[in-house]
Formats: structure tokens, sequence, C-alpha cells
């Protein structure tokens, strides 16, 4: 689950920029909170990522317990560039993760959590 301080803008980049799907929304009147779940697919076959809207809160701190999420994807190269004409924001643009092979790449969403791509066949 994330906390974000804008919800719309949050789904619009989680599905228009990361090609995700928004699957569900639900609001919570009474304690003034709105969930939208994202994801590429519905559980139990994919996961799914929580989005939090709090009525009134428009930032917070992301702490140093929280490090990235990461996501599998078949070409970072190309995923990358796909961010970046969507609009999004590549902090670390794809290649080799130091001392290995593996292809990585870091991008950052709206309220600044940061999302590793990661090649996977």
């Amino acid at each position: 689950m994330l906390r974000v301080g804008d919800l719309q803008r949050s789904i619009d980049f989680y599905t228009g920029v990361l090609g995700m799907q928004l699957l569900r929304k639900t609001e919570n009147p009474d304690y003034k909170y709105t969930l939208a779940f994202v994801g590429f697919g519905k559980n139990p076959e994919h996961a799914e990522i929580e989005l939090t809207y709090n009525w009134g809160v428009d930032s917070y701190e992301i702490g140093t317990a929280f490090g990235h999420l990461a996501l599998g994807v078949p070409d970072v190269y190309s995923a990358c560039e796909k961010i970046k004409v969507a609009g999004g924001k590549v902090t670390r643009e794809a290649g080799p993760v130091k001392g290995g092979t593996t292809v990585i790449a870091f991008v950052t969403d709206p309220d600044g959590y940061k999302i590793e791509l990661i090649q996977r066949p």
C-alpha cells in the first residue's frame, strides 16, 4: 500500500505511464479515505498495488524504512522509452546492475516512490 497525495494523479501515472489497469476503487466516507487498486491483472495471477488517499492529506514523508517497488519487464530499455514518452521520470537509465549483468532502471512516481524495473525473459 502506498499513501498518495493526489489519487487521480497517481492513478494516471500507474495506468498511463506504467501501463497498469485500474482494477477497482472504493470510498469510505466515514473514515475519509479512498482506495484504488492498480496492476497488470487481478489477484491471484498478478500482484496489485493499493493506493490510499486520506482525504485532505496532500503529501507524506516516505521515510527510511521504504526502499522501492520492483516490477519485472521483458525489455527495460524499451520500457524506459515508453515511460519517458508518457511523461514519466526515469531516474536511473537502463543498464546492468553494478557488479552484475541483470539489466535494471529506476523510475519515480508523482509522490516520490521509487520503482525498479528488472529485465525478465
